[in-house]
């Protein structure tokens, strides 16, 4: 009888070992599939920090805006040809300290040889007011060039890196936006066309933020810029158009004049923002400095501006069949 119930306990045993443990299901992982949280759902407090962090850079870039913009208007409003050009030129320079540094040139010996380049290139066009027409040809032709680099990336990531040719090219960018600037401040409403350009980029720029953060699914240019998406450009280019289209009520030439000066503004603008872009993930960094709290560095502000203005520049003043120069 013993060995009977000793048989009998070890096959309760067995199979008390073999059933599988009671699980307490929950409701969470009994619906669950899999990546249904990271594709249709957002899981609480997941990315607060993030958009935290998003809200205060976007305060502090608008105080920043804020603050700059009426300076801005006013000094290419009410500054007279000369001291324009020569405060515009400091701005350069500031842009060139900076690109000496995405260029490699760490050492302050290197970027004031970057700043001094372009210091030289200012004064050499001032001297020979003569060639600022086929210069601003030659201006425009870089920036296709550059849209060719950046459409071709990661191919032209040697060339970027290259520092005495990534130097080479502040000239056209830097100088380039600078002759854009001077050409048209000397025209009849040249004041106001600098506003209305600067002010073309800042509403695309604006609109392209807005709509990538609401719609943006699809990436624009993933290996240089991962931010930018076909949505962001498609709003930005509509709130561009849509300013573009405001200039004919106040500017000479017509409403398509300035629908073509915005839709080719907008266009070089994109690739300006990311060749600078370009320029930077080359170089392993965010910003290009830190002078402009929100923003980053003066190239950060100005990248697209450094394209829209020479392209703008040769159009309105083409168009109106004035003398470059």
């Amino acid at each position: 009888m013993a060995g009977l119930r000793g048989r009998r306990v070890a096959r309760r045993l067995r199979r008390l070992r073999l059933s599988p443990a009671p699980v307490r299901s929950s409701a969470i992982w009994l619906n669950a599939k899999p990546g249904a949280y990271a594709e249709n759902e957002r899981i609480p407090g997941c990315g607060e920090p993030e958009r935290r962090e998003a809200a205060l850079v976007l305060r502090t870039r608008i105080l920043t805006a804020a603050v700059l913009a009426p300076l801005a208007i006013a000094a290419v409003l009410l500054l007279p040809p000369v001291p324009f050009a020569v405060l515009m030129g400091l701005v350069a320079l500031a842009a060139a300290w900076e690109w000496s540094a995405l260029a490699g040139l760490d050492s302050r010996q290197g970027r004031v040889g970057g700043v001094a380049l372009i210091a030289a290139s200012l004064l050499l066009l001032w001297m020979f007011p003569g060639v600022w027409g086929a210069a601003l040809l030659v201006v425009v032709a870089f920036w296709v060039g550059v849209a060719g680099m950046v459409l071709t990336w990661p191919r032209a990531l040697d060339r970027v890196r290259s520092a005495p040719l990534s130097l080479a090219m502040s000239v056209p960018a830097l100088a380039g936006a600078w002759l854009a600037m001077v050409l048209l401040k000397v025209q009849p409403d040249g004041g106001w066309i600098i506003v209305w350009t600067l002010a073309l980029v800042a509403i695309a720029d604006s609109g392209a933020y807005f709509a990538g953060r609401r719609f943006g699914r699809r990436r624009l240019a993933p290996k240089v810029s991962p931010g930018k998406t076909w949505e962001g450009l498609a709003g930005g280019a509509l709130a561009g158009m849509a300013w573009a289209l405001a200039a004919a009520l106040w500017l000479p030439g017509g409403a398509w004049l300035w629908l073509v000066a915005g839709i080719v503004g907008i266009i070089a603008a994109v690739f300006g923002d990311l060749f600078e872009s370009a320029l930077k993930r080359a170089r392993g960094v965010k910003d290009s400095g830190t002078l402009l709290p929100g923003h980053g560095g003066v190239l950060d502000r100005l990248d697209a501006s450094l394209a829209a203005l020479p392209v703008v520049a040769l159009v309105v003043l083409g168009a109106l069949e004035r003398p470059a120069g």
